[in-house]
């Protein structure tokens, strides 16, 4: 089934109006900009591409999904967001793992997009290469996330704490990316077939 022009511009009030809400007062204005830029940027080309290129209505509910959870972590800062700290108690944890489930969703939500696109624009057919390259792109999206944060950290130097939430974990970056592996590969899986029969419903494939 495709997604109806009303629930597309449902979901893109409600990133709107999210980011918008998620601005104000937010933990660290900076970190809030580097964190709905993104957002922001996915609403320009949804929008641009809406008639053109329509997706399906899994890949849209899934990136408005994974918006929401990138304006929390923007407002808050992922090292403070309460469900985590709620977590971090609950299970006697050593940190708050918010930007644990924000790097899965770094995964998850890029491999289904990498691998709509792929199946759509590309001679790659269901099988174990798309499933490889599905997950290779989706871990090439995370290492440049990771070089950001590098170069802001650069950049910005101690004024970039918030944005990496490293919270004194030395194995943070290769923990972000391990977990963005199992993300893509765990979508690939659990959504792949889901996906394929939203493609053919919309004549894409």
């Amino acid at each position: 089934m495709a997604a109806t022009s009303k629930e597309r511009l449902i979901l893109l009030l409600l990133v709107v109006f999210g980011t918008a809400i998620s601005g104000i007062g937010p933990y660290d204005r900076m970190t809030w900009w580097l964190e709905v830029a993104p957002i922001l940027v996915g609403i320009a080309i949804l929008v641009r591409t809406a008639d053109s290129y329509r997706l399906t209505p899994l890949l849209y509910r899934l990136m408005a999904l994974h918006a929401l959870l990138m304006m929390v972590g923007g407002h808050y800062t992922y090292a403070n967001v309460p469900l985590g700290f709620w977590f971090q108690d609950m299970f006697d944890l050593a940190r708050n793992n918010d930007d644990r489930l924000g790097h899965v969703m770094q995964g998850f939500v890029p491999a289904m997009i990498a691998r709509e696109v792929l199946l759509r624009s590309s001679p790659l057919t269901r099988g174990k290469w798309l499933f490889f390259l599905v997950t290779c792109v989706a871990l090439a999206i995370s290492a440049f996330y990771e070089f950001i944060e590098w170069w802001v950290a650069v950049i910005m130097g101690g004024e970039a704490d918030e944005f990496l939430a490293t919270q004194g974990d030395i194995w943070d970056t290769q923990w972000d990316m391990f977990l963005a592996l199992i993300g893509a590969i765990a979508a690939q899986l659990l959504l792949g077939r889901i996906q394929d029969r939203q493609l053919k419903n919309l004549n894409a494939i």
